[in-house]
């Protein structure tokens, strides 16, 4: 694009969001040079933010007369680089499209704008006796239209599901700027499952602008109780007799000592400092339900050497502990200047082997690792540490990461639990799926995208293209990567 044309297409985007709609100085671009994966950078030419469907549709357009990428984002927590603007052009951030447009309880749906953070939703719905139960970790900064584009999942999908199960209907500007509205308000709509099939595809199908959520019943009663272990082991193997005992949590989730000491420096919630790990465990439906699985549950815990299990008895006992799971992350931050959160996800039985796999990596590359994960789903989220400062800390990370996402597909896993591919992963996907499998994908993809503008680079490999890099090169690239398109 020349200089001209650059700013006859400025001019144009000014036109369609007004000057407070555009970020093009380079210093304030710096905010959008990378989500919650901090290891690959690079930063949009320009950011725009719609308010309107409309606007989102007259963007879109605007880019395909100038021939101009574009990758739309919500609030940035993906943690795979998905929303990387990969060759500049244009972020389309959806973040002041913010508004719950509809709540139906009879029908158990609502409808909202992409950019609605998730927990804003859960509290609107406070007190009506439902509520949206995909509840990622992030729900707090996260928004709907990021769940629909990862497939975002929490410490809930163990008995919920993942948003998928969720969501009934979008409205989407197509890469040619179509608009076009697949699914529904009815569970069933008759027809191919498009909705299923644009849930989790990481935004190469178009821009979210509308979602159609469904509304789930409030439980009667829940139970959440702590188990403290001495070891790793003894906490991964609880879960399993949990699981293989019939009962299925609401939520059951698993942090070692490293994230139990950083809670402790940060928010000083009095979790035991000396314990290897603890289990946070929730039962939730009828009162009579949930007091017989509470104490099968204790028992099974007991038997697999925990030193204690606490219940939180009052309402508020259980958001304490709930707190204490939705910060672990930004407790983090005072264990080392970056760090890089992988996504794996294996079978449950098979948690005590990938955690001895993540310790044995993070000592052969020294590097300090800690685990905080939604262990009944046996989703795994080692955490790395280190100085993005310093180039042989990101090549051990990133060394270590491989090792550990490998081995997740060596026990029968596969490389994303619930953030998605991004650009990070594309490697892998040659390793978990055939090149038959690879080329349905591209297909239908290119059904939706077929010239490649919109999110370019992202998901898939190119078949038979290895070692070619991205058009344009970003910041400290991923030592392994092989092909990206």
């Amino acid at each position: 694009m020349t200089a001209a044309t650059a700013s006859a297409f400025l001019d144009r985007l000014r036109e369609i969001v007004g000057e407070d709609g555009l970020l093009y100085d380079p210093a304030e671009l710096l905010v959008y040079e990378c989500d919650g994966y901090v290891v690959e950078k690079k930063t949009p030419d320009v950011v725009v933010f719609p308010t309107t469907t409309e606007q989102v549709v007259k963007i879109v357009q605007t880019c395909n007369e100038h021939d101009v990428p574009f990758v739309p984002r919500g609030a940035g927590t993906s943690l795979a680089g998905g929303c990387l603007p990969i060759g500049g052009g244009v972020m389309i951030a959806l973040t002041r499209m913010n508004k719950i447009l509809e709540v139906n309880l009879r029908d158990r749906y609502a409808v909202v704008e992409p950019g609605v953070v998730n927990v804003h939703l859960t509290r609107h719905l406070a007190g009506t006796g439902f509520h949206y139960a995909p509840d990622p970790s992030s729900q707090g900064a996260c928004t709907i239209g990021g769940n629909v584009a990862t497939n975002s999942g929490g410490p809930h999908t163990l008995k919920y599901g993942v948003t998928v199960n969720h969501v009934l209907g979008i409205e989407f500007v197509q890469p040619d700027g179509t608009l076009t509205e697949i699914g529904g308000i009815v569970d069933e709509p008759g027809a191919y499952d498009l909705t299923g099939l644009f849930v989790g595809s990481e935004g190469t199908f178009g821009v979210c602008t509308k979602v159609i959520v469904r509304l789930t019943r409030d439980p009667v009663a829940y139970r959440t109780m702590l188990g403290v272990f001495e070891t790793v082991a003894d906490a991964t193997h609880a879960i399993s007799d949990i699981i293989g005992a019939g009962i299925i949590p609401a939520a059951l989730e698993m942090m070692d000592q490293g994230i139990i000491t950083a809670l402790e420096d940060a928010f000083h919630f009095g979790f035991p400092l000396d314990a290897g790990a603890v289990l946070l465990i929730e039962v939730d439906g009828l009162e009579v339900s949930v007091d017989r699985e509470a104490r099968e549950i204790i028992e099974l815990c007991n038997g697999r050497n925990a030193r204690e299990v606490r219940t939180a008895d009052t309402p508020e006992k259980r958001q304490l502990l709930w707190k204490c799971r939705k910060q672990a992350f930004g407790a983090i931050g005072r264990l080392s200047p970056s760090y890089c959160t992988q996504d794996g996800v294996v079978p449950r039985t098979k948690l005590p082997e990938i955690l001895a796999a993540i310790t044995e990596s993070g000592n052969r590359h020294g590097i300090r690792v800690v685990n905080v994960f939604h262990a009944g789903d046996g989703n795994i989220h080692p955490i790395l540490l280190f100085d993005e400062r310093d180039q042989d800390q990101i090549r051990r990370v990133m060394l270590a990461s491989d090792e550990i996402l490998s081995k997740c597909i060596e026990l029968g896993g596969s490389v994303t639990g619930e953030h998605g591919i991004g650009v990070e992963k594309i490697n892998f996907m040659s390793q978990l799926f055939t090149e038959d499998d690879l080329a349905v994908m591209d297909d239908v993809r290119k059904a939706f995208n077929p010239d490649g503008r919109c999110s370019p680079q992202k998901m898939l490999p190119t078949a038979g293209a290895c070692g070619m890099e991205h058009h344009a090169p970003i910041e400290k690239s991923h030592p392994t990567r092989r092909a990206a398109m």
